[in-house]
């Protein structure tokens, strides 16, 4: 029998029995806790929905598979891999060897080799600021006296700077993860240029300025997207903690930096019309989505990599019936993935796949009832949600589009994580939308095989020139 020790209980006991009671209920609370932090010691990656970052990598445990006794680097009758050589044409200058006697007697040598061999050396240029100088002049008339100055050309920044040199300052410090004064740094020393910290920051104004339109394109484009990859990771404005969210379309990824991880973030970015299919992890934020609206069984995709994560910290209780229900879960996981490894690579077809996953989605909601109803504390609350939302778990079986994981938003948020662990966050509202804009291009002229570098070019000079700024949507 099950005994709740409640105020009033303990008030109808004597004194001196009531003074035991509150000492031993205290001892309890503190075991408990102590209890929770030790448990908390054996969370990693592995098992827990711990970043990989979160972890040193001296620190992983070995691995149980032996080493491999060959040595590192190229294998023997490995194929050769050298830089090709690019034609004679192409070189900035060719020098002709000709050998004057011969090695042997050392007689005199005359002629040319028709095919000589021919060796290429690469070398960094002298690098060297392009200065233009504008001479405005300001001229007298004539007949009125009234001097008047000649204008800029269209295009020509009113500051010294110009677009290729504020494209790339802002790439030194949003793509190669530099501090402004290192970036300063590197442009004072390498290439001449004359920079402060404070004109890095005049920079990285000017980049979020003239990427705003762009931006604010994609941002129209999220509620209309057939599937979405959701995730976020902390982050730091200042002195306030704050979350950056990335949301991973088809054709396209977008940043936003919010001082909350509520639900109102995806109300704000999706709207009320968003219908599509998010791809999240079990976070109760994204619970809104699928609750709400009209489609709540094919509006969530849980990810079965952390699903997985949580398996693997089942097995590793030392609770033996955990233990059981873990190994038979994780058994069912590697099933699916093996499956879906398959369906993706192009041998099985998503009619094949839903016919073949059957069983396995048998055998899982099979396991989390079982789960649910064994009355362990270390079961019953996990299998209790899994099983309540199991509609969640198989999204991915009937949209083609959809993933049974949310790892395209992680992979998107792994250079962030860097950059926020080098930073250590941004200090002002106006650095936080410089982040979110240029992670934004980052990321999706990646995943468009575009040149970043050319993209950001010619917005900053669109922006100076008053023109129609360049558009990141692809149409597919």
């Amino acid at each position: 029998m099950s005994l709740e020790i409640t105020d009033d209980l303990i008030a109808r006991q004597p004194r001196e029995a009531q003074a035991i009671i509150r000492a031993l209920l205290a001892k309890i609370a503190e075991l408990e806790k102590r209890l929770a932090e030790l448990e908390g010691r054996n969370k990693s990656p592995q098992n827990s929905s711990l970043p990989p970052s979160s972890q040193h990598p001296h620190a992983k445990p070995p691995r149980a598979k032996k080493r491999a006794r060959r040595k590192r680097g190229g294998q023997p009758g490995h194929a050769k891999h050298e830089r090709p050589l690019i034609p004679s044409e192409e070189c900035a200058q060719v020098v002709s060897l000709k050998p004057t006697e011969c090695r042997r007697c050392g007689s005199e040598l005359s002629g040319s080799d028709d095919e000589p061999l021919r060796h290429q050396v690469w070398e960094v240029p002298e690098i060297k600021p392009l200065v233009k100088e504008y001479q405005r002049h300001r001229l007298l008339c004539p007949c009125c006296g009234e001097r008047t100055c000649a204008t800029l050309p269209i295009g020509v920044p009113t500051g010294q700077s110009g677009p290729r040199l504020v494209a790339f300052v802002g790439l030194l410090m949003a793509f190669f993860r530099q501090s402004k004064r290192r970036t300063a740094l590197f442009l004072e020393t390498l290439l001449g240029q004359p920079c402060s910290a404070g004109l890095t920051v005049k920079h990285q104004t000017i980049v979020t300025q003239a990427l705003q339109s762009a931006y604010d394109e994609l941002k129209e484009q999220l509620p209309t997207q057939r599937q979405l990859g959701i995730d976020e990771s902390p982050t730091k404005e200042g002195s306030n903690k704050a979350w950056l969210w990335t949301f991973v379309a088809k054709t396209f990824t977008l940043f936003a930096v919010r001082r909350t991880r509520a639900a109102t973030v995806l109300k704000e970015l999706l709207g009320e019309t968003f219908q599509g299919v998010v791809m999240c992890d079990r976070a109760k934020m994204y619970w809104l989505l699928g609750l709400e609206l009209e489609k709540p069984r094919h509006l969530l995709q849980w990810c079965w990599a952390h699903l997985k994560r949580d398996f693997q910290a089942l097995i590793d209780s030392d609770d033996r019936q955990v233990k059981r229900l873990g190994h038979d879960l994780m058994r069912q996981t590697r099933e699916l993935f093996r499956l879906w490894a398959r369906c993706r690579d192009g041998p099985l077809t998503r009619r094949g796949l839903k016919r073949l996953m059957a069983p396995v989605r048998r055998e899982v909601e099979s396991l989390l009832l079982r789960g649910r109803c064994t009355g362990n504390v270390a079961l019953t609350g996990m299998c209790r949600e899994l099983y309540h939302h199991r509609n969640w778990l198989w999204t991915f079986l009937d949209y083609d589009d959809v993933e049974p994981t949310n790892n395209s938003s992680e992979r998107s948020l792994r250079h962030a994580v860097i950059w926020r662990k080098l930073s250590f966050g941004t200090q002002s509202a106006g650095g936080s939308r410089f982040v979110e804009t240029m992670l934004t291009v980052i990321e999706t002229c990646r995943q468009q095989s575009r040149d970043v570098f050319a993209f950001l070019t010619s917005t900053v000079q669109a922006h100076f020139s008053n023109q129609p700024l360049l558009s990141l949507l692809r149409r597919v």
